[in-house]
């Protein structure tokens, strides 16, 4: 059995894209996975592209070796893109292997341990604000009454918990993001009262309608540097939040963060491999290890929530992509026995359960775990043609494809 040919799929999302790798082998069978160049990611495909060219021809069974020699190849230029071609392939080849041994993806992660994940609905709000709510055909969330209805619906709709950004009703309702060069406060990062005091409304706004039940969490993203985000997390901890959301690249300035407030600190998604998790659970520096499949390949985030397991780490996943992407974390965190909680957007353009033949089922705020081959659902072919991105056609090597 050997690989002979690849498709790359990239399908409009509204305000990014879906974009999908299919592997093919020379006896018919097939994986695929999902992967995303929309947010700091710019060529992903291209790189997909250069490693796949480095495999054609491999045993997709042998997966360690193939993931080991993707990794050699890329040694000096390893994290980042370099890492999300890596788990966008590792990822292709755990669903092409379990196809071709006919069971689910699970079963190759040493079976499921749970049949149903509980989820929390993210950016809860977020993607009701003004220009993303109108590609979602929802009414605009303008005010802090809009924020109270919205927690009310998540809670009517059977969540126990959702989370949330830092949101500003100053003109158009906006997200508050400097971190990602897209408000005022950028580049310094600075905490500023005026933003506290909006958070501290939007999330009582949000508590009013769920409930004193719901778990509410904060994501702070790279919004702040250490001080900033000390002076926010202080200034909240009182809330009684399920956790705050923060991303830093410094694991002892986290811990820090983490030991002067008692809020729970979950973090580490957009980190890549063992090697970038070890300072972080060496210096205990987050209570829930947030990773990130489509960025690290399922079998080295396999091996991530084994090392979290080892020093009593909790893990969820980060999971705010399209439905396949939700499929390879439900099989993951399945599978492990240090789950936490597992991410979902739910808010999201019309068309996305269009693109797979089996959406995954979700009942009061549970996400169930597919029992057929593979993630448990195939691509829409004709439904991401319907679709398409401007100026980006598919990528098709079509070496013993037929």
């Amino acid at each position: 059995m050997k690989l002979d040919g690849y498709e790359i799929f990239h399908c409009d999302a509204g305000w990014r894209k879906f974009s999908f790798l299919r592997l093919h082998a020379d006896d018919g069978t097939t994986g695929i996975a999902e992967y995303n160049e929309s947010y700091g990611s710019p060529g992903l495909s291209t790189v997909i592209e250069g490693q796949l060219s480095w495999i054609m021809g491999a045993n997709p069974m042998a997966h360690e070796r193939i993931s080991s020699e993707l990794y050699a190849r890329s040694r000096q230029a390893h994290g980042g893109m370099a890492q999300q071609a890596s788990a966008a392939i590792e990822n292709a080849l755990l669903e092409l292997k379990a196809r071709k041994l006919d069971v689910p993806c699970y079963e190759l992660l040493g079976g499921a341990v749970r049949d149903r994940l509980r989820l929390y609905w993210s950016h809860c709000g977020s993607y009701r604000l003004p220009r993303t709510a109108e590609l979602m055909g929802k009414p605009p969330l303008q005010s802090l009454d809009g924020i109270t209805a919205m927690g009310r619906e998540v809670r009517e709709r059977g969540f126990s918990a959702l989370k949330t950004n830092i949101f500003i009703f100053d003109g158009e309702a906006h997200m508050h993001q400097p971190g990602f060069a897209r408000a005022p406060g950028w580049p310094e990062l600075n905490a500023d009262r005026t933003i506290i005091k909006a958070l501290r409304e939007q999330l009582q706004a949000f508590r009013e309608g769920a409930g004193a039940d719901m778990d509410i969490m904060l994501d702070l993203n790279f919004n702040y540097r250490t001080e900033g985000c000390l002076t926010v997390t202080r200034a909240l901890d009182d809330l009684g939040l399920t956790w705050f959301e923060i991303d830093l690249y410094d694991a002892p300035a986290l811990a820090h963060i983490r030991r002067s407030v008692k809020t729970p600190i979950a973090s580490c998604e957009s980190l890549f491999g063992l090697r970038g998790f070890l300072p972080f659970v060496n210096h205990r520096s987050m209570d829930v290890g947030i990773i990130d499949v489509p960025w690290n390949g399922i079998w080295q985030s396999l091996k991530i929530a084994a090392l979290c397991e080892a020093n009593e780490i909790n893990c969820a996943p980060h999971n705010f992509y399209g439905h396949i992407a939700t499929l390879m974390s439900a099989h993951l965190f399945a599978a492990i026995p240090n789950f936490r909680i597992m991410e979902i957007d739910i808010d999201d353009v019309p068309w996305k359960d269009e693109i797979v033949t089996t959406v995954p089922k979700v009942e009061q705020g549970y996400l169930h775990l597919p029992d057929g081959p593979g993630w448990g659902t195939e691509l829409n072919d004709a439904a991401i043609a319907a679709h398409p991105v401007a100026d980006t056609p598919p990528a098709v090597h079509d070496k013993g494809m037929g």
